[in-house]
């Protein structure tokens, strides 16, 4: 697979970063591989750092159209292709400070240079790219930099909230 910093997908990048930043989103990656006879173009899009919530399938079908419009316009892969748009989801690793402002009130487990591991709900991204985490007994600031790897750790207790509620409502 070739990804956003090389020929094909720099190239796929060229075409559809225009088309991305004027729906207001932020291209994430681009990779470009071959299928056969085919070629195979990932794109991953994100909402802009100060968006709240995630990317919704409308706007994201909407997004596609629009890309498949520029690559059939411009054909920068030289032949046929299959896109697929997407959004990093979950599973992204959080690299970058725009990561971690995008993961905003979610648990969060960091895995630190020193070798430590730390979990809680990030709280906030300071301008100077220092995380505060709340730990459940307090809150902890690490900076982006000491942070050698972040995921988004799933969160059930909202769900288990939500199905008490349930419950109750169909005994009462």
């Amino acid at each position: 697979m070739v990804t956003s910093g090389s020929g094909p997908a720099q190239q796929v990048r060229a075409v559809v970063e225009p088309v991305v930043l004027a729906a207001g989103l932020h291209l994430e990656d681009v990779a470009v591989s071959r299928a056969g006879r085919r070629s195979v173009v990932r794109v991953t899009l994100d909402l802009t750092d100060d968006a709240v919530g995630s990317l919704d399938s409308d706007t994201l079908a909407e997004v596609s159209r629009d890309v498949s419009a520029a690559l059939d316009a411009r054909d920068p892969v030289h032949g046929e292709y299959v896109l697929e748009v997407s959004t990093p989801g979950t599973s992204r690793p959080l690299t970058e400070p725009r990561h971690f402002r995008r993961a905003r009130t979610r648990l969060v487990r960091l895995a630190l240079r020193d070798g430590r591991t730390l979990e809680g709900r990030l709280l906030a991204v300071a301008e100077d790219d220092v995380l505060e985490l709340d730990t459940g007994t307090g809150a902890v600031h690490v900076p982006v930099a000491d942070v050698a790897r972040g995921t988004i750790e799933l969160d059930f207790r909202g769900i288990e909230a939500d199905d008490d509620l349930g419950t109750e409502a169909e005994e009462g």
